[in-house]
């Protein structure tokens, strides 16, 4: 059903997800978003932003309509529109670290219709540069078209595709801005007949070390364009302007999307100390309170800042369970060659009672591989809470991840009384039946504040090594909770596009429990930062001169997986300056330049 054919529309609230599903709110995981964290805390209220009606006085015509898109497209490629939901907005400045800013969403979506827009994003190595192909869909027939080389240099979506320019009530432009458009940003349906959830995934990732990704939006979908790029928080006194926001020619060129510029009238209003805004599309400033920002609850997993200078992030969407409701979620191994990443993880609930019988599983049955990405987001820094005074600490973030084919999924017991639970690995055949178990030690329950929950034991391990890399520092984290907090590659076989934990909320337990269920799906990878004492290295005393941070997947082999050779990954290191005044130069891993 063309959009311009509709006389009215189903209103679909927007929910503007957020660039990386994929973070740990606890104070030994990494909130990690590469040099974004500075607009967490406003990207919360974007989920309250006015409906989304698209009707054909917003629009205009329908998707693809205009000089661009007169010529019927063909089969299979979708149709695109820049459309505003609303002719006006309002944004709220207040003052924030760097001094006044403005946190803006105009309200501005790209409309797909015809077909989906899907892109694969990938790269072979770290050594080689990110390659992007547009898929199309005709049928059962799919086919790829490589976006022209250099277009696409990461994972966060594509760069410089949107052009803002803002001016003031005088008519001079105050603001000239380019931003990055993620196409997994889906915030509701142009039509009633278009697909009741979004297939693709909810964020596009931004570990520095991902390998590959897919975006997307569904047919009959708007994704909202977030129109100013939070990292660049824009500072425009109080007042009324005009907003207008388009599309970059080349990529006009390269999918023939019209040269529409919604026009908006952006009203800017002041926020004093300790109020908040609200009733607009705009983003009122909000605390960070979800599970460890600096005012959550109490609870076990908070009140604590993230990252080498108090970074935090917001909590992932959570997984919607509609397209299991109409029976059309593909499960691991449900229908052949199932790869298209629908597939939900295996629920969160533990077995009801310890396997029973002989442990082991049947041969060829699907098993994990984890990997271990090289260490970034590298410091020396005093130890944050819990320093010694005159100590220098190595921080770093870590990440071990499952390259599949199966999901790790581990469950604890434990006997009445008993301090430790009893852990095991499960394992699954094609089509997701429970057909065998093995032993794989313990987990422990962590009583520190920002932990308090079950770690499942000999996880991961760090170690310093020197310049002839031989164990100099040993790390004293090697206990976990798993979640999946980064996409890490989801182009890998059986990738899961939907992971239900993704933060400590929804997996790890209560100091009560009897049983714990974790869970690394494939594609995922579970990001912990190493601030604290006795997690980070020690190296007041070492001298300068070059080392290596090495991080060890399943270090004693207590998990089953496929690839054992494979869960190692170092990262170079200089240290200079003197005690009490270290400092670490990190050179670039291949062609990764992440600190």
């Amino acid at each position: 059903m063309a959009l311009a054919d509709e006389e009215s529309m189903t209103s679909q609230k927007t929910s503007h997800h957020d660039s990386q599903y994929d973070r740990h709110q606890d104070s030994h995981h990494n909130a990690h978003h590469q040099g974004g964290d500075r607009g967490r805390a406003r990207r919360s209220g974007l989920a309250a932003l006015a409906a989304l009606t698209v009707v054909a006085a917003v629009a205009g015509a329908a998707p693809g309509a205009g000089a661009a898109g007169k010529a019927k497209a063909a089969a299979g490629t979708p149709k695109l529109k820049m459309i505003a939901a609303s002719k006006s907005v309002t944004a709220w400045r207040w003052n924030g670290e760097n001094g006044p800013e403005v946190g803006l969403d105009l309200g501005t979506y790209l409309t797909v219709d015809g077909a989906p827009l899907e892109f694969k994003v990938t790269r072979k190595s770290y050594k080689d540069p990110v390659v992007a192909q547009q898929i199309f869909h005709k049928g059962k027939t799919t086919t790829a078209k490589k976006l022209p080389a250099g277009l696409v240099k990461d994972f966060s979506g594509l760069a410089g595709f949107l052009e803002v320019s803002i001016k003031d009530a005088s008519g001079k432009e105050v603001v000239k801005q380019k931003g990055t458009f993620c196409p997994n940003n889906a915030s509701g349906r142009i039509r009633p007949d278009a697909p009741a959830t979004p297939h693709y995934p909810q964020s596009c990732p931004t570990n520095p070390f991902t390998l590959g990704s897919v975006w997307g939006v569904e047919k009959g979908w708007a994704a909202n364009t977030s129109a100013i790029d939070y990292d660049k928080p824009v500072d425009i006194p109080a007042g009324e302007y005009t907003a207008k926001v388009g599309v970059a020619k080349k990529y006009r060129d390269l999918f023939g999307i019209p040269d529409d510029r919604p026009t908006i009238k952006l009203t800017v209003k002041q926020v004093d100390e300790g109020e908040g805004g609200g009733g607009g599309v705009g983003v009122a400033p909000q605390s960070s309170a979800h599970h460890g920002g600096a005012d959550a609850p109490a609870s076990g997993h908070g009140a604590h800042s993230y990252g080498p200078r108090g970074a935090d992030a917001p909590t992932a969407p959570a997984l919607s369970h509609a397209l299991e409701d109409l029976g059309q979620a593909v499960h691991l191994g449900d229908g052949k060659g199932h790869t298209d990443g629908s597939r939900i993880a295996p629920a969160l609930k533990p077995a009801a009672q310890r396997p029973t019988g002989k442990a082991g599983a049947p041969k060829n049955i699907p098993m994990p591989d984890l990997r271990s990405l090289p260490a970034w987001e590298i410091a020396v820094t005093d130890g944050e809470d819990g320093d010694v005074p005159g100590k220098d600490y190595l921080a770093f973030a870590a990440n071990v991840w499952n390259a599949g084919p199966a999901p790790l999924v581990v469950d604890g017991f434990r006997k009445p009384g008993a301090e430790l639970m009893d852990s095991y690995q499960y394992f699954y055949d094609a089509k997701g039946k429970q057909v065998g178990y093995a032993p794989a030690g313990t987990m422990e329950w962590d009583p520190r504040v920002g932990h308090e929950h079950w770690h499942f034991t000999d996880f991961a391990s760090y170690r310093l090594l020197s310049a002839d890399k031989k164990d100099i520092v040993k790390s004293g984290k090697e206990a976990f909770c798993l979640a999946n907090t980064d996409a890490v590659d989801y182009t890998v076989k059986n990738a899961n596009w939907h992971p239900f934990n993704t933060d400590l909320e929804s997996a790890c337990g209560e100091q009560n429990s009897i049983s714990v269920r974790e869970v690394l799906d494939v594609g995922s990878g579970d990001t912990y930062t190493q601030y604290r004492p006795g997690q980070s290295f020690d190296v007041t005393d070492l001298p300068n001169g070059t080392y290596y941070i090495e991080v060890i997947a399943n270090p004693e082999k207590r998990l089953k997986e496929t690839n054992y050779k494979n869960n190692v990954a170092l990262r170079k290191v200089v240290l200079g300056g003197t005690p009490g005044k270290r400092t670490v130069k990190v050179p670039p891993h291949d062609l990764i330049n992440a600190k």
